[in-house]
């Protein structure tokens, strides 16, 4: 047997992958571990003590000075070694947007490679024509700080049309060969310099399954704070947004709880101090409680919040990035922020009821999310200290609990899926592994 003392990444991405799966999944035990300890020292760091067997161990074992049948690679009671699925529930439900490339496509005034707003509107008077392959244009910016998450550039967009169908609309095709097709055929990538009039990825799945639809949902790709919102499902997305094409309300209570987030921010990963979302590793292994969009209660809980938190935004004039800094600030006492707390807490009640998780009932406290002692100095060269990355959340021991319980839920249903051959039984050794212990246990 041996003993580690690590930093809590022990538990988390490649470093567990390549550390602990190996052992758990190659004859080793996992019998004692304390996932959070302050060190003694004087430095602010928290690690992870780990004690491990070589062979087969019979528990109980010590989980933080509890009793647990057993322990994982990511150092949970339950759930398994292995990184979650992707579910067959889940597939064609969330999409990257357009990843355009060339700002010559866009009508912006903020940017001068984009041709001005003014300009559009001169074209389209002149050939009215013009405004069929004009499109609002959003992106993550615009959804965050806009209270109404208001776009304020548009694109041209020929979709998948062939060049002799896009210069049908001659006064556009101008514009995006002076501007955009001279960096395009410079492209390594021979289908984007051959296909300069088109976007260089463009999401068709996502425009298919919006298709009819009034409104869908979105979230910025990377933010310091998970937030989604309804937006019209007529505008084409920029590839810093993650669509979801629906605007069901219990669907929205479900993403915007606290469930879901530290489901993302877990496997998510993090641009600077920022959360990173991407369709496959945050929403497509996401285990959902069935008959979601039939939830009575989180109908009603999705759409108080929802509308309480428009009514904040419009009142002050901030978009969800000012909105979310003030949720999460201890020192804020506003009423409008007070409840929108007691109506997200109320939100993730009914989201946990809705797996039929009665027995836990988290409360929120205001938690650092990494320990930041360093001052920082300000424009006179004077030091001040900088603002604690505070979040309003549940403790780590209920975050924890949670991710058991969902990890233990994706294991179940790609499991189910596999042996009723809905899933490729090919594409994963884990789950040829796990389907085969059931076969053997059944």
């Amino acid at each position: 047997a041996f003993g580690l003392i690590a930093t809590n990444t022990i538990a988390q991405g490649d470093t567990r992958g390549t550390g602990l799966r190996h052992i758990c999944t190659h004859g080793g035990t996992i019998f004692n571990a304390r996932r959070r300890v302050k060190w003694p020292g004087m430095a602010a760091v928290v690690v992870s003590v780990v004690h491990v067997t070589k062979g087969e161990a019979t528990g109980p074992f010590q989980l933080d000075d509890r009793e647990v049948p057993t322990i994982t690679a990511f150092l949970f009671h339950d759930g398994g070694h292995d990184n979650p699925r992707p579910l067959k529930e889940n597939e064609g439900k969330s999409f990257q947007g357009s990843i355009v490339l060339g700002m010559g496509f866009t009508f912006d005034d903020t940017n001068p490679e984009a041709t001005p707003i003014a300009e559009m509107h001169r074209l389209i008077e002149k050939d009215p024509r013009n405004a069929e392959r004009i499109f609002p244009y959003l992106g993550g910016e615009e959804l965050n700080t806009s209270p109404t998450h208001a776009h304020h550039r548009y694109v041209i967009n020929f979709g998948q049309m062939t060049e002799e169908e896009a210069r049908r609309w001659p006064d556009l095709m101008e514009i995006v060969e002076r501007k955009v097709k001279p960096a395009r055929l410079a492209q390594n990538r021979e289908a984007r310099a051959r296909y300069w009039w088109r976007f260089a990825e463009p999401s068709p799945g996502l425009y298919r399954a919006v298709a009819g639809s009034r409104m869908a949902m979105a979230t910025s790709q990377v933010s310091k704070f998970r937030a989604f919102s309804h937006v019209p499902a007529t505008v084409v997305f920029d590839q810093r947004l993650v669509v979801i094409p629906t605007a069901a309300v219990p669907a929205f209570a479900l993403l915007q709880s606290r469930v879901h987030e530290v489901w993302a921010q877990f496997f998510g990963s993090t641009l600077e101090d920022r959360l990173t979302y991407t369709p496959r590793d945050c929403y497509e292994t996401f285990p959902q409680p069935l008959e979601l969009e039939q939830d009575g209660r989180l109908e009603r809980a999705g759409a108080e919040y929802l509308a309480s938190r428009g009514k904040a935004m419009l009142a002050n004039g901030e978009g969800m990035t000012l909105t979310y800094n003030r949720f999460h600030d201890p020192d804020e006492t506003s009423p409008d922020i007070l409840r929108l707390r007691a109506l997200h807490d109320a939100m993730d009640r009914a989201v946990l009821d809705a797996y039929g998780w009665t027995n836990l009932r988290p409360t929120c406290e205001f938690l650092l999310d990494y320990e930041d002692e360093e001052d920082e100095a300000d424009d006179s060269g004077r030091t001040r200290q900088r603002k604690k990355p505070w979040r309003c959340r549940w403790p780590d021991e209920i975050r924890d609990e949670v991710l058991a319980r969902l990890l233990a839920l994706n294991g179940a249903r790609a499991d189910q899926a596999w042996l009723a051959g809905s899933s490729d039984r090919k594409s994963h050794p884990a789950a040829r592994s796990s389907a085969s212990k059931i076969g053997k246990t059944s």
